[in-house]
């Protein structure tokens, strides 16, 4: 696993409905291995998302700010492990994420925590907990290419009293280098006619959660995943 973490990369992502899942799993079993953790395939991932007051992070991407910037702190259930976690997108496509270990999920950011954040994005940010996610992960890494592939379902968001669950929605992420055509699930999203679609978690559950955002940027997705998903 280590040699693909990738955490300089490129991401390539995909929407589907869950349903077909399986007979995409099947079709690429012999080119990938799945990832365990203890045991586990199925990995449980809760996040609580950071923001500044004024939503900047949201703001930013809602904006198609080119230079961009996500800040959660994640635990992985199963194995019991969390993280302050950063990412970063360049002016290239690239996306780089840094993380530093911590001990559990808290509302409240430790001045080591804040340390670490200033010095990772060179800012200082008035930041808050903004939103809560949770889904399921299957992880794959390619047998043949420097590659890796996640796919998250049961996606769910909250704060406070407001819940959002998008139904029956997968989001398949390609994680490489660089974007290979080529990659064996790439082709076989293709087959199905399903194509490379940008799409941010964090965006979508923000819009499911927080009334009077805006997001006249986010309609064109919102619609595709209410009919992929229907």
């Amino acid at each position: 696993m280590d040699e693909v973490r990738l955490m300089k990369r490129t991401d390539t992502k995909f929407v589907i409905h869950e349903k077909d899942l399986p007979s995409i799993l099947e079709s690429i079993q012999n080119q990938y291995r799945i990832l365990e953790t203890d045991k586990h395939r199925i990995i449980t991932y809760s996040s609580l998302y950071f923001d500044t007051p004024l939503k900047k992070f949201y703001t930013d991407h809602h904006n198609k700010k080119i230079r961009r910037t996500k800040i959660r702190i994640r635990k992985y259930v199963e194995s019991n492990t969390c993280f302050l976690e950063i990412k970063q997108k360049d002016g290239r496509g690239k996306t780089t994420k840094t993380r530093t270990s911590i001990d559990e999920i808290t509302p409240s950011l430790s001045t080591d925590s804040l340390e670490f954040i200033q010095n990772t994005t060179k800012r200082t940010f008035e930041l808050e907990p903004i939103i809560w996610n949770k889904f399921n992960r299957i992880t794959l890494v390619s047998k043949a290419a420097k590659e890796r592939l996640t796919i998250d379902l049961n996606i769910s968001f909250k704060i406070n009293n407001s819940f959002k669950t998008y139904h029956n929605l997968v989001i398949i992420e390609v994680k490489q280098e660089r974007f290979n055509r080529n990659s064996s699930i790439v082709q076989q999203l293709k087959s199905k006619q399903v194509n490379p679609y940008s799409i941010s978690k964090y965006c979508i559950g923000m819009i499911g959660v927080y009334d009077g955002l805006k997001y006249n940027r986010f309609k064109g997705k919102l619609i595709k995943i209410n009919k992929i998903t229907a």
